[in-house]
């Protein structure tokens, strides 16, 4: 399964070093491989609705952003004005990632494992595969082939 999601035109993607692009497609590959070996649709439908609520790149470089400016607001206040300026650097972050999809802090919440949305919703259309939400997955064949076809299908949808 080494191309299923090279295609990506994704600005975050672009930026990301390989390594860590390598390790997020690992994880979906893996989640996906196990999925497949279980064929539990209880449990597929238990994981889709935790990939549901599972943040992506660009809310969490917005919440991270935020909260640093409202940290360095209140520390202005307290503590003087030169914290400020962790609030004009967290608004210039947020307004580079606005413009260029890339930031310092989104490099940093990459190499944490934050997903952008099109690799969450590429796991989610693969496990929906796998479940049988669609008719082109075959049900013939061992779970590696039905999760290569499910991370297939996913790609193009």
């Amino acid at each position: 399964m080494e191309s299923w999601n090279q295609t990506s035109s994704d600005t975050v993607r672009a930026h990301t070093p390989l390594v860590v692009n390598r390790r997020i497609d690992e994880h979906v590959e893996r989640c996906v491989r196990y999925m497949a070996e279980q064929g539990d649709r209880a449990e597929m439908t238990r994981y889709l609705a935790r990939l549901e609520r599972e943040w992506d790149i660009h809310r969490a470089v917005a919440v991270g952003a935020s909260a640093v400016g409202l940290l360095g607001l209140l520390l202005g206040r307290r503590a003087g004005g030169r914290w400020r300026a962790l609030t004009a650097v967290a608004g210039g972050m947020l307004f580079q990632h606005s413009l260029s999809g890339f930031s310092p802090l989104s490099e940093l919440l990459r190499a944490l494992g934050v997903r952008t949305r099109r690799e969450i919703d590429l796991e989610k259309f693969a496990i929906k595969a796998l479940r049988g939400d669609f008719e082109r997955i075959p049900m013939e064949g061992g779970p590696m082939a039905r999760a290569n076809a499910a991370l297939v299908a996913a790609q193009s949808s």
